[in-house]
Parts: structure tokens; sequence; C-alpha cells
């Protein structure tokens, strides 16, 4: 069961009413129907569990573990949500909950982490995609509990959570505690990287992370000294969220062109996204970074942007979930997210189980600081006892230019996106002034 503690990638789609499959079809029309076999041994079953269960049961649970058991049968993704799971669910998508900031994937008893969100609890504890939660507050994770363990997480801000984790490749788990926060996440983060060359950190998909992220590149453009040359689309550990969010994203950056196409067995989940004019960019070199953790709406931006040619697609293959989900409400704040449909790459490719391939292939690695840099002496300001010039009369530095950038510390992978980005800065010139 995929668990999105902060988004779920859905779709509004059109569909019918439930009803009595019986009543609305005649007999021949049936086709796979159960027989009678299978209702002796379900009605057998939930005898045996009712009468030799170590526990007592009542007639409710047993039948809420038997909706569960026919979802969770389907696919990871498919899941019954009770009113508790369904308000959260409508939180996550608002972007605010309380609990760790963390993407988990439950399936066959093993929690695992998809990726942390920016700045959360989970982030700042060094928890990364991959890790897997053993423990929570000291009860094991099984596959009995493996989806209700995801709950938690989740509490009241101030509480604390002890969680076993095993990173990836590691031998031993580790206990980590962690405090619960009201995570208030801001899907978008923007910052000049260098001079012209711009950052955009896009953590989750929610409701209006299109409109952010237009607005923070333009106010990063208006104040900037120097032309924008280049842009850093930052999908890393993004477990995805809203699909109509990611079709606004992919849109900010392309003039035309197929976006993602969905196809189910419901008509109206057939379905084509397509890119209208205007790039906020301006059609400057674009470079998305991606990683294990790129998940759902980060793939359809990742492969938006790749199928058509305008950014390259740097760092590490995708985790290939190429299904869409829909929330079916019920009665009395109950709800089905049910799987139905599979989407699309604009060339038609599926990445369902797959991820997407990178064009740059990239490890995981960080950059390092010599113990022992050298002196260097780049300016005049640079040498010892230097004459003082007049902006440094008082003490004051210089005013840095807007836009003068923050640099990518010990981050490989933005690192190689600016050089790779550098690089394609100075073949569009001269690719302009061919087409001229």
């Amino acid at each position: 069961m995929l668990r999105r503690l902060t988004l779920v990638l859905a779709l509004a789609l059109a569909v019918p009413a439930l009803a009595d499959p019986a009543a609305e079809a005649p007999p021949a029309a049936v086709k796979d129907g159960v027989s009678l076999q299978d209702i002796r041994t379900f009605t057998a079953v939930y005898h045996l569990v009712k009468q030799a269960y170590v526990e007592d049961k009542s007639d409710a649970e047993l039948m809420q573990a038997a909706i569960k058991g026919l979802l969770s049968g389907l696919d990871p993704h498919s899941e019954y949500l009770d009113q508790r799971e369904l308000t959260a669910l409508t939180e996550d998508t608002s972007g605010a909950y309380e609990g760790l900031g963390i993407e988990v994937f439950s399936a066959d008893g093993v929690l695992r982490v998809i990726a942390p969100i920016d700045d959360t609890p989970a982030e700042r504890a060094g928890i990364k995609p991959g890790d897997i939660i053993t423990r929570i507050d000291g009860k094991t994770i099984t596959r009995e509990n493996a989806g209700e363990s995801v709950e938690l997480l989740r509490g009241k801000p101030g509480s604390e959570v002890t969680l076993t984790v095993l990173h990836e490749g590691a031998s031993v788990p580790i206990e980590v505690k962690l405090k619960r926060e009201t995570i208030r996440v801001s899907s978008v983060k923007a910052r000049w990287i260098e001079p012209g060359y711009a950052w955009l950190r896009v953590a989750q998909f929610q409701e209006d992370t299109g409109s952010e992220v237009r607005k923070k590149l333009a106010r990063l453009r208006e104040k900037a000294a120097t032309p924008l040359h280049g842009v850093v689309l930052d999908l890393r550990s993004n477990p995805g969220g809203l699909l109509t969010s990611a079709v606004e994203v992919s849109d900010a950056f392309l003039d035309s062109g197929t976006i993602v196409t969905t196809r189910g067995r419901l008509k109206e989940a057939d379905l084509s996204f397509g890119a209208t004019p205007g790039d906020i960019s301006g059609g400057a070199p674009l470079v998305v970074l991606v990683d294990k953790g790129t998940a759902s709406a980060a793939e359809i931006v990742a492969g938006a942007l790749k199928d058509n040619r305008r950014g390259l697609v740097m760092g590490q293959k995708t985790f290939g979930k190429g299904s869409v989900q829909t929330v079916l409400p019920l009665d009395d704040g109950h709800a089905v997210k049910l799987t139905t449909a599979r989407y699309f790459t604009p060339s038609g490719v599926s990445i369902q189980a797959a991820g997407i391939v990178p064009d740059i292939a990239l490890r995981d690695l960080r950059l390092t600081v010599r113990d022992s840099a050298p002196t260097l002496y780049t300016s005049e300001r640079d040498l010892p006892n230097h004459l003082k010039g007049d902006h440094e009369a008082d003490g004051a530095a210089p005013k840095a230019d807007a836009g003068a950038g923050e640099g990518v510390g010990d981050d490989y992978a933005l690192s190689e996106a600016l050089h790779v980005l550098k690089a394609m800065a100075l073949r569009a010139p001269a690719a302009a002034e061919r087409k001229g």
C-alpha cells in the first residue's frame, strides 16, 4: 500500500454509481461470476475466524478486514479509506498535517521509505529513500499490521516516536527518536546557485504547486542583475501528488506537445493533456534532477520534459509508479482509493514498474572539502593587510548583486547539473544564430 502522508495522485473521474451487478445485467451477461463453492468457502472461513480466532472479533471488524483485503489484493495502491484516513488524505492535498514528514510504501510486511519531505523531522533525522522501518515505538512491522502502522507515524505535535530504521546497504538497524510537528510543506523552493542559473526545488505536487513554480521563478528573475541562462528543476525524493499539478508544472516549461495520457477500463479514464504556449524560462536550458525517490506525478514531469526534448534528465532511475488512483466516495465519510488508469509519457511509454532512465546517470555522491585548502588570492580584497576601499571604511561588506547565487554546497548532483547547464548555455546562442 502506497501511503502518501502528503498527497495522492488522483483523477476526478465520472464513475458510475455503485449498484448491485445482478440487478443491472441479466444472468447471461455476467462473466466470471462468483461460484457457489466460493461463497461457501468464504462463509466457512468467516465462521472459523468467529469461532476459533485467539481474540473475539465483531462482525463489523471482520467485514472491514474483508473489504480492506479485497482492495489490498488488487495492487499496492488501492485501499479502503475510513473517515480518519479520508480526512488525512484531504489534509495532505492542502500541504498541512501532523506527523513526521515521511513518505512510505508498505508491501509484503515491509515499510519502506520512498522519501522524506524537505525540512521535516524525518529529513533532519537523516532518513533516506530506500530505508526500511522495522519497528515503531518497539512494535515490529508485520504483514498483518504494516498498513495500520503507517498511521502511527502521525500524532499530536510535540509527541515523540522512536523508529527502528535499516538504512539501505546496512546490516544492522538503528533507533531514531523523532518529535512530531505540524508539517506545513511549501512544495516549491527557488534560489540562484550562480548568477544566471536558477534552482527550482519541487518537493511534492500540491494544489498550488504549478502557480508557485511560476511565481517563484518570476520573483528570481525580477531581482536578478543577469539574464536567466539555465534552470535546474530538482525532483529528487519527490513522491508525487496531484496529476493536475504535474501537468501545470510541465506546461510551465513547454510551448507545445503532449504532456501525459491516461488509459483505463472506463471511457472517462482515457485522457490526454497537452501543453499551451508560453515557457516561463524563455526557453533557457533545463536540467531535471531525479533519483530513486522520484515517483508518480514527479515522473510525469520528468517524462514529459524528456520526451519533448525540453530538458535533460540527470540522476538515477526513478521509482516507477505509472498508475493513477481515483478517490471514490462511499456513504458516511468513507471512500475507496482505486487504481483506475495507467499513465503514458508523450512517446507512449508506460513507466510502471520500470521507471524513467535518466539521460545522464549519476551516482549518489557528495562533494568533499579538502582538510587544508590552498590559499588563493583572487582579488585585491583577498590580500592580507590590503588598502581599504571606500565601501570597507565602516567595516561593511560590499552589497551583493541580486542573483549572485548561493552555490551548490556539497551536493554532487546539483554541481554536475550546473556544469551541464553551462555547456548547454554556451551552445544555445550558437543554435539561435543558426536558426536566424
